[in-house]
Protein backbone atom coordinates (compact mmCIF):
# COMPACT_ATOMS: atom_id res chain seq x y z
CA UNK A 1 0.00 0.00 0.00
CA UNK A 2 1.08 3.43 -0.23
CA UNK A 3 1.30 4.04 3.40
CA UNK A 4 3.91 1.20 4.02
CA UNK A 5 6.80 3.17 3.94
CA UNK A 6 5.65 5.62 7.00
CA UNK A 7 3.34 2.74 9.15
CA UNK A 8 4.58 -0.50 10.88
CA UNK A 9 2.63 -3.35 9.97
CA UNK A 10 0.09 -3.65 12.65
CA UNK A 11 -0.42 0.20 11.75
CA UNK A 12 -1.17 -0.63 7.92
CA UNK A 13 -3.48 -3.70 9.02
CA UNK A 14 -5.46 -1.59 10.97
CA UNK A 15 -5.65 0.83 8.20
CA UNK A 16 -6.47 -2.17 5.45
CA UNK A 17 -9.52 -3.09 8.23
CA UNK A 18 -10.68 0.17 8.26
CA UNK A 19 -10.70 1.02 4.64
CA UNK A 20 -12.38 -2.51 4.56
CA UNK A 21 -15.17 -0.95 6.39
CA UNK A 22 -15.68 2.19 4.37
CA UNK A 23 -15.12 0.16 1.23
CA UNK A 24 -18.43 -2.50 1.96
CA UNK A 25 -20.46 -0.05 4.35
CA UNK A 26 -20.19 3.73 2.63
CA UNK A 27 -21.44 2.00 -0.43
CA UNK A 28 -24.05 0.17 1.19
CA UNK A 29 -26.12 2.96 3.13
CA UNK A 30 -25.73 5.29 -0.40
CA UNK A 31 -27.09 2.23 -2.37
CA UNK A 32 -30.04 2.12 0.26
CA UNK A 33 -30.74 5.79 0.84
CA UNK A 34 -30.78 6.46 -3.23
CA UNK A 35 -32.05 3.74 -4.57
CA UNK A 36 -34.18 1.42 -2.13
CA UNK A 37 -35.55 4.73 -0.22
CA UNK A 38 -36.17 7.49 -2.91
CA UNK A 39 -35.75 5.71 -6.22
CA UNK A 40 -38.26 3.09 -6.06
CA UNK A 41 -40.73 5.90 -4.69
CA UNK A 42 -40.30 8.27 -7.18
CA UNK A 43 -41.01 5.28 -10.02
CA UNK A 44 -43.79 4.62 -8.07
CA UNK A 45 -44.93 8.13 -7.46
CA UNK A 46 -44.57 8.70 -3.86
CA UNK A 47 -41.47 10.48 -1.83
CA UNK A 48 -40.90 7.25 0.22
CA UNK A 49 -39.47 8.30 3.53
CA UNK A 50 -39.42 11.63 4.87
CA UNK A 51 -39.70 12.18 8.34
CA UNK A 52 -36.63 11.42 9.83
CA UNK A 53 -34.16 13.82 8.92
CA UNK A 54 -34.34 16.14 6.45
CA UNK A 55 -36.01 15.00 2.95
CA UNK A 56 -35.76 11.36 5.07
CA UNK A 57 -31.69 11.36 4.89
CA UNK A 58 -32.07 9.75 8.75
CA UNK A 59 -33.99 7.37 7.64
CA UNK A 60 -31.21 4.48 7.18
CA UNK A 61 -29.88 4.96 10.78
CA UNK A 62 -33.86 4.80 12.30
CA UNK A 63 -34.00 1.62 10.56
CA UNK A 64 -30.61 0.28 11.87
CA UNK A 65 -31.83 1.52 15.44
CA UNK A 66 -34.95 -0.38 14.98
CA UNK A 67 -33.35 -3.84 14.12
CA UNK A 68 -30.81 -3.44 16.66
CA UNK A 69 -33.48 -3.28 19.55
CA UNK A 70 -35.47 -6.01 18.16
CA UNK A 71 -35.34 -9.21 19.88
CA UNK A 72 -32.87 -12.09 18.65
CA UNK A 73 -35.61 -15.05 18.10
CA UNK A 74 -34.55 -18.54 17.40
CA UNK A 75 -36.86 -21.36 16.64
CA UNK A 76 -36.95 -23.93 19.11
CA UNK A 77 -35.96 -27.13 16.88
CA UNK A 78 -32.98 -24.77 14.66
CA UNK A 79 -29.02 -25.58 14.96
CA UNK A 80 -28.59 -23.02 17.28
CA UNK A 81 -24.94 -22.64 16.20
CA UNK A 82 -25.20 -22.78 12.20
CA UNK A 83 -27.89 -20.50 12.28
CA UNK A 84 -26.01 -17.59 14.08
CA UNK A 85 -22.77 -18.30 11.92
CA UNK A 86 -24.51 -17.86 8.76
CA UNK A 87 -25.23 -14.57 8.07
CA UNK A 88 -21.82 -13.77 9.09
CA UNK A 89 -20.56 -16.09 6.51
CA UNK A 90 -22.29 -14.09 3.78
CA UNK A 91 -21.21 -10.67 5.30
CA UNK A 92 -17.11 -11.94 5.09
CA UNK A 93 -17.44 -13.13 1.76
CA UNK A 94 -18.47 -9.30 1.03
CA UNK A 95 -15.50 -8.43 2.46
CA UNK A 96 -13.33 -10.93 1.12
CA UNK A 97 -14.42 -9.66 -2.27
CA UNK A 98 -13.56 -6.29 -1.88
CA UNK A 99 -9.98 -6.80 -0.67
CA UNK A 100 -9.08 -7.59 -4.38
CA UNK A 101 -10.38 -4.51 -6.06
CA UNK A 102 -7.60 -1.57 -6.68
CA UNK A 103 -9.11 2.12 -5.67
CA UNK A 104 -5.85 3.62 -7.38
CA UNK A 105 -2.13 3.12 -8.66
CA UNK A 106 -1.11 2.29 -4.98
CA UNK A 107 -4.59 2.78 -3.05
CA UNK A 108 -5.25 -1.19 -3.02
CA UNK A 109 -5.80 -3.56 0.14
CA UNK A 110 -3.87 -6.71 -2.29
CA UNK A 111 -2.50 -7.07 -5.61
CA UNK A 112 -3.04 -10.18 -6.40
CA UNK A 113 -1.68 -11.61 -9.96
CA UNK A 114 -5.01 -14.02 -10.22
CA UNK A 115 -6.84 -11.10 -8.81
CA UNK A 116 -9.74 -12.03 -11.18
CA UNK A 117 -9.74 -15.88 -9.97
CA UNK A 118 -9.73 -14.87 -6.36
CA UNK A 119 -13.01 -12.79 -6.84
CA UNK A 120 -14.52 -15.47 -9.03
CA UNK A 121 -13.81 -18.06 -6.23
CA UNK A 122 -14.51 -15.84 -3.39
CA UNK A 123 -17.82 -14.55 -4.65
CA UNK A 124 -19.18 -18.31 -4.56
CA UNK A 125 -18.58 -18.04 -0.52
CA UNK A 126 -21.82 -16.33 -0.23
CA UNK A 127 -24.03 -19.59 -1.57
CA UNK A 128 -22.82 -21.50 1.61
CA UNK A 129 -24.17 -18.88 4.14
CA UNK A 130 -27.36 -18.72 2.42
CA UNK A 131 -27.80 -22.50 1.81
CA UNK A 132 -26.75 -22.87 5.96
CA UNK A 133 -29.30 -20.32 7.00
CA UNK A 134 -31.83 -22.80 4.82
CA UNK A 135 -31.26 -25.77 6.66
CA UNK A 136 -30.47 -24.87 9.65
CA UNK A 137 -33.59 -23.00 10.40
CA UNK A 138 -36.05 -25.91 10.64
CA UNK A 139 -38.28 -24.36 8.43
CA UNK A 140 -39.36 -25.83 5.09
CA UNK A 141 -39.94 -22.11 3.59
CA UNK A 142 -36.10 -21.38 4.59
CA UNK A 143 -35.32 -24.74 3.27
CA UNK A 144 -36.82 -24.51 -0.28
CA UNK A 145 -35.17 -20.68 -0.13
CA UNK A 146 -31.36 -22.07 0.32
CA UNK A 147 -31.99 -24.35 -2.19
CA UNK A 148 -33.26 -22.51 -4.78
CA UNK A 149 -30.53 -19.72 -3.93
CA UNK A 150 -27.86 -22.78 -4.44
CA UNK A 151 -29.15 -24.06 -7.53
CA UNK A 152 -29.65 -20.74 -9.28
CA UNK A 153 -25.81 -19.29 -7.89
CA UNK A 154 -24.45 -22.22 -9.14
CA UNK A 155 -26.12 -21.69 -12.54
CA UNK A 156 -25.19 -17.99 -12.65
CA UNK A 157 -21.84 -18.30 -11.49
CA UNK A 158 -20.73 -20.02 -14.88
CA UNK A 159 -21.82 -16.93 -17.51
CA UNK A 160 -20.27 -15.26 -14.65
CA UNK A 161 -16.89 -17.18 -14.85
CA UNK A 162 -17.84 -17.57 -19.21
CA UNK A 163 -18.40 -13.79 -19.21
CA UNK A 164 -14.65 -12.53 -17.74
CA UNK A 165 -12.85 -14.88 -19.60
CA UNK A 166 -12.79 -12.66 -22.59
CA UNK A 167 -11.59 -9.54 -20.29
CA UNK A 168 -8.42 -11.82 -18.76
CA UNK A 169 -8.00 -12.68 -22.57
CA UNK A 170 -7.60 -8.95 -23.99
CA UNK A 171 -5.92 -7.85 -21.44
CA UNK A 172 -3.62 -10.60 -21.25
CA UNK A 173 -3.25 -11.07 -17.03
CA UNK A 174 -5.74 -11.96 -14.28
CA UNK A 175 -4.01 -8.86 -12.42
CA UNK A 176 -6.94 -6.56 -11.61
CA UNK A 177 -4.76 -3.55 -11.49
CA UNK A 178 -2.83 -4.16 -14.70
CA UNK A 179 -6.25 -4.81 -16.38
CA UNK A 180 -7.19 -1.22 -15.04
CA UNK A 181 -3.73 -0.20 -17.12
CA UNK A 182 -4.15 -2.17 -20.19
CA UNK A 183 -7.66 -0.12 -20.24
CA UNK A 184 -6.50 3.50 -19.99
CA UNK A 185 -3.32 2.95 -21.54
CA UNK A 186 -4.57 1.25 -24.83
CA UNK A 187 -5.88 2.72 -28.12
CA UNK A 188 -8.97 2.44 -30.35
CA UNK A 189 -7.83 1.78 -33.43
CA UNK A 190 -4.40 4.12 -33.12
CA UNK A 191 -6.56 6.90 -31.16
CA UNK A 192 -5.69 6.90 -27.00
CA UNK A 193 -8.47 9.86 -26.18
CA UNK A 194 -10.71 7.15 -24.65
CA UNK A 195 -8.11 4.52 -23.69
CA UNK A 196 -9.30 1.29 -24.60
CA UNK A 197 -12.57 0.61 -21.84
CA UNK A 198 -13.51 -2.84 -22.21
CA UNK A 199 -17.44 -2.33 -22.27
CA UNK A 200 -17.20 -1.50 -25.77
CA UNK A 201 -15.14 -4.93 -27.32
CA UNK A 202 -16.85 -6.93 -24.77
CA UNK A 203 -20.24 -5.21 -24.32
CA UNK A 204 -21.39 -8.83 -24.66
CA UNK A 205 -19.23 -10.00 -21.89
CA UNK A 206 -20.44 -6.83 -20.15
CA UNK A 207 -24.29 -7.63 -20.44
CA UNK A 208 -24.04 -11.30 -19.80
CA UNK A 209 -21.81 -10.18 -16.70
CA UNK A 210 -24.62 -8.21 -15.33
CA UNK A 211 -27.46 -10.00 -15.39
CA UNK A 212 -25.28 -12.93 -14.07
CA UNK A 213 -24.66 -10.48 -11.00
CA UNK A 214 -28.38 -9.99 -10.71
CA UNK A 215 -28.77 -13.27 -10.47
CA UNK A 216 -26.01 -14.12 -7.62
CA UNK A 217 -27.85 -10.85 -5.46
CA UNK A 218 -31.06 -12.24 -6.26
CA UNK A 219 -32.53 -9.48 -7.31
CA UNK A 220 -35.54 -9.30 -8.92
CA UNK A 221 -36.33 -10.79 -11.79
CA UNK A 222 -34.02 -13.36 -10.41
CA UNK A 223 -35.66 -13.54 -6.52
CA UNK A 224 -36.97 -16.81 -6.12
CA UNK A 225 -34.95 -17.97 -3.12
CA UNK A 226 -36.69 -14.39 -1.38
CA UNK A 227 -40.31 -15.16 -3.29
CA UNK A 228 -42.49 -13.26 -0.85
CA UNK A 229 -45.53 -14.50 -2.24
CA UNK A 230 -44.37 -17.88 -1.77
CA UNK A 231 -42.12 -18.55 0.96
CA UNK A 232 -42.49 -15.39 3.01
CA UNK A 233 -38.59 -14.34 3.36
CA UNK A 234 -36.80 -17.47 1.91
CA UNK A 235 -34.21 -18.35 3.91
CA UNK A 236 -34.31 -15.53 5.66
CA UNK A 237 -37.55 -16.10 7.53
CA UNK A 238 -36.96 -16.94 10.54
CA UNK A 239 -34.26 -14.21 11.32
CA UNK A 240 -34.87 -11.46 13.33
CA UNK A 241 -32.89 -8.05 14.82
CA UNK A 242 -29.68 -7.96 14.39
CA UNK A 243 -28.90 -11.25 12.30
CA UNK A 244 -31.79 -10.15 9.50
CA UNK A 245 -29.62 -6.69 9.48
CA UNK A 246 -26.49 -8.34 8.45
CA UNK A 247 -28.61 -10.07 5.94
CA UNK A 248 -29.51 -6.90 4.66
CA UNK A 249 -26.09 -4.92 4.80
CA UNK A 250 -24.82 -7.82 3.04
CA UNK A 251 -27.02 -7.78 0.37
CA UNK A 252 -26.60 -4.26 -0.66
CA UNK A 253 -22.62 -4.02 0.24
CA UNK A 254 -22.34 -6.92 -2.03
CA UNK A 255 -24.61 -5.30 -4.84
CA UNK A 256 -21.66 -2.53 -4.79
CA UNK A 257 -18.45 -4.45 -4.81
CA UNK A 258 -19.41 -6.33 -7.90
CA UNK A 259 -20.57 -3.14 -9.18
CA UNK A 260 -16.61 -2.07 -8.68
CA UNK A 261 -15.78 -5.21 -9.57
CA UNK A 262 -17.53 -4.87 -13.38
CA UNK A 263 -16.01 -1.18 -13.10
CA UNK A 264 -12.34 -2.36 -13.32
CA UNK A 265 -13.17 -5.35 -15.96
CA UNK A 266 -15.32 -3.40 -17.75
CA UNK A 267 -14.99 0.49 -17.20
CA UNK A 268 -11.33 1.51 -16.82
CA UNK A 269 -11.55 1.27 -13.06
CA UNK A 270 -10.15 4.13 -11.29
CA UNK A 271 -8.35 4.90 -14.22
CA UNK A 272 -8.36 8.06 -16.76
CA UNK A 273 -7.26 7.80 -20.47
CA UNK A 274 -3.05 8.05 -19.38
CA UNK A 275 -2.92 10.18 -23.01
CA UNK A 276 -4.75 13.02 -21.34
CA UNK A 277 -1.06 13.50 -19.11
CA UNK A 278 0.83 11.96 -21.49
CA UNK A 279 1.46 8.91 -19.06
CA UNK A 280 2.78 6.16 -20.59
CA UNK A 281 2.32 3.55 -17.77
CA UNK A 282 1.29 3.19 -14.03
CA UNK A 283 4.97 4.50 -13.05
CA UNK A 284 4.55 7.65 -14.16
CA UNK A 285 1.01 8.42 -12.51
CA UNK A 286 0.59 11.29 -9.97
CA UNK A 287 -0.24 10.63 -6.42
CA UNK A 288 -3.31 12.87 -6.51
CA UNK A 289 -4.59 9.87 -8.52
CA UNK A 290 -4.97 7.83 -4.90
CA UNK A 291 -7.38 10.23 -3.68
CA UNK A 292 -9.53 10.95 -6.85
CA UNK A 293 -9.28 7.14 -8.11
CA UNK A 294 -11.54 6.25 -5.11
CA UNK A 295 -13.75 8.81 -6.53
CA UNK A 296 -14.01 7.73 -9.67
CA UNK A 297 -14.46 4.08 -8.62
CA UNK A 298 -17.60 5.64 -6.51
CA UNK A 299 -19.16 7.35 -9.43
CA UNK A 300 -18.89 4.51 -11.86
CA UNK A 301 -20.12 1.83 -9.04
CA UNK A 302 -22.99 3.89 -8.57
CA UNK A 303 -23.44 4.12 -12.01
CA UNK A 304 -24.07 0.33 -12.50
CA UNK A 305 -25.59 -0.26 -9.73
CA UNK A 306 -28.46 2.30 -10.74
CA UNK A 307 -28.83 -0.21 -13.60
CA UNK A 308 -29.41 -3.06 -11.14
CA UNK A 309 -31.98 -1.30 -8.85
CA UNK A 310 -33.76 0.07 -12.25
CA UNK A 311 -33.89 -3.72 -13.97
CA UNK A 312 -35.05 -4.61 -10.00
CA UNK A 313 -37.84 -2.28 -9.97
CA UNK A 314 -38.86 -3.00 -13.29
CA UNK A 315 -39.31 -6.36 -14.23
CA UNK A 316 -41.29 -9.17 -13.03
CA UNK A 317 -40.08 -12.57 -11.22
CA UNK A 318 -38.89 -15.33 -13.75
CA UNK A 319 -40.71 -19.12 -13.03
CA UNK A 320 -37.90 -21.40 -11.55
CA UNK A 321 -37.83 -23.18 -15.12
CA UNK A 322 -37.57 -19.96 -16.82
CA UNK A 323 -35.01 -18.90 -14.59
CA UNK A 324 -32.71 -22.14 -15.21
CA UNK A 325 -33.49 -22.51 -19.24
CA UNK A 326 -32.24 -18.56 -19.03
CA UNK A 327 -28.61 -19.28 -18.02
CA UNK A 328 -27.95 -23.21 -19.25
CA UNK A 329 -29.72 -22.38 -22.77
CA UNK A 330 -28.89 -18.34 -23.36
CA UNK A 331 -26.20 -16.89 -21.00
CA UNK A 332 -23.50 -19.97 -21.37
CA UNK A 333 -23.84 -20.13 -25.29
CA UNK A 334 -23.37 -16.79 -25.49
CA UNK A 335 -20.59 -16.39 -23.10
CA UNK A 336 -18.63 -19.12 -25.13
CA UNK A 337 -19.42 -17.51 -28.31
CA UNK A 338 -17.85 -14.33 -27.12
CA UNK A 339 -14.73 -16.13 -25.96
CA UNK A 340 -14.29 -17.80 -29.36
CA UNK A 341 -14.91 -14.53 -30.81
CA UNK A 342 -11.66 -12.49 -28.71
CA UNK A 343 -9.69 -15.55 -28.86
CA UNK A 344 -9.77 -15.34 -32.97
CA UNK A 345 -9.65 -11.50 -32.66
CA UNK A 346 -6.67 -11.51 -30.18
CA UNK A 347 -4.78 -13.87 -32.55
CA UNK A 348 -5.67 -11.82 -35.95
CA UNK A 349 -5.28 -8.43 -34.36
Amino acid sequence: MMFAVHFPYWAQSLLRVLGGLVAVLLPAGTIVYLFLFKMMSFMQSRLGPMEAGPYGSMQLFAEVGKWLQKEDIMPEKADHSIFKIAPLIVLASTFLLVAVVPFGPDAFFTNFETGVFYALAVSSVSVLGILIAGWSSANKYSLLGGLRAAGQLIAYELPMVLAVVGVVIQAGTMNMQQIVVAQNAGEIFGWSGLGNPYILTQFIGFAVFMIAVQAELTQAPFDMPVAESELVSGYMTEYSGFRFLIFFIAEFATAGVFALIASVLFLGGWGIPFSWFGWNNIDQIDNWMNIVGPLIMFTKMMGLVFLIMWIRFSYPRFREDQLQRFAWKVLIPVSLGNIMLTAVLKVVF
